[in-house]
């Protein structure tokens, strides 16, 4: 990548790297190079999610966990990255090999997403903490600044049957694994099963539709993470 394009990436994320070369790194796919940006998008992972909760807590002082979670799954789940990527026009700066060139792999969703995260790693290795959290709070200002408890109305259940019918996934199972307590004040354990993923998440609540619900958010969020 030429110094021209380095500079215009750098230019939308409002940051400027000391070391350009962790950037070419982020904007490089396996598929191009052993030098691929996997690394740095595990980093970038865990810096959107941390960066997010902290704008969300800080923005809904009164909103229980479970609140601020659903929020935080809604602003970083894979196709809110992927539109943020595009947006940035990450796509015309990534370094794909020629199979993924020919399939239209930059404007794929996970690929975009991991491009963006992988940036977002890059910056917190070249900058610190701080400097990333402000370039995070700088790309979602626009998502930041919408989003509201009641205009997110997706129960978890949908948004993650909508994220895996977006990846062509099967839909989850939900199997009932205990029932606790008296008949008036029984506790559900509801498993959510994604086998394709080898995810299996537990929830529980006061009725078997509100344990399904915790247990396709924590799926949910596993999924997006993926």
């Amino acid at each position: 990548m030429d110094a021209m394009a380095l500079k215009a990436v750098q230019q939308r994320f409002g940051y400027e790297f000391k070391d350009c070369d962790l950037l070419r790194r982020a904007l490089t796919h396996r598929s191009h190079s052993t030098a691929h940006n996997e690394r740095l998008e595990f980093l970038g992972d865990s810096m959107v999610n941390c960066a997010i909760a902290l704008a969300l807590y800080q923005k809904f002082p009164e909103l229980p966990e479970g609140e601020l979670s659903r929020l935080r799954a809604s602003l970083v789940s894979q196709p809110a990255l992927a539109a943020l990527a595009e947006n940035l026009e990450l796509s015309g700066h990534l370094a794909l090999g020629e199979g993924e060139l020919k399939s239209g792999g930059g404007r794929r969703p996970s690929i975009l997403s991991d491009a963006l995260e992988a940036v977002l790693g890059a910056v917190l290795l070249d900058g610190g903490f701080d400097a990333a959290r402000q370039v995070v709070t700088g790309i979602f200002k626009t998502p930041l600044a919408s989003i509201s408890p009641d205009t997110t109305s997706k129960d978890a259940k949908t948004l993650l049957q909508e994220l895996l019918q977006q990846e062509r996934q099967p839909l989850p199972q939900y199997v009932v694994a205990a029932i606790h307590g008296e008949a008036h004040e029984q506790e559900f354990e509801v498993e959510c099963v994604i086998a394709h993923f080898n995810i299996r998440c537990t929830g529980r609540g006061s009725s078997r539709r509100r344990a399904e619900q915790e247990a396709a958010r924590q799926a949910y969020e596993l999924v997006s993470a993926v």
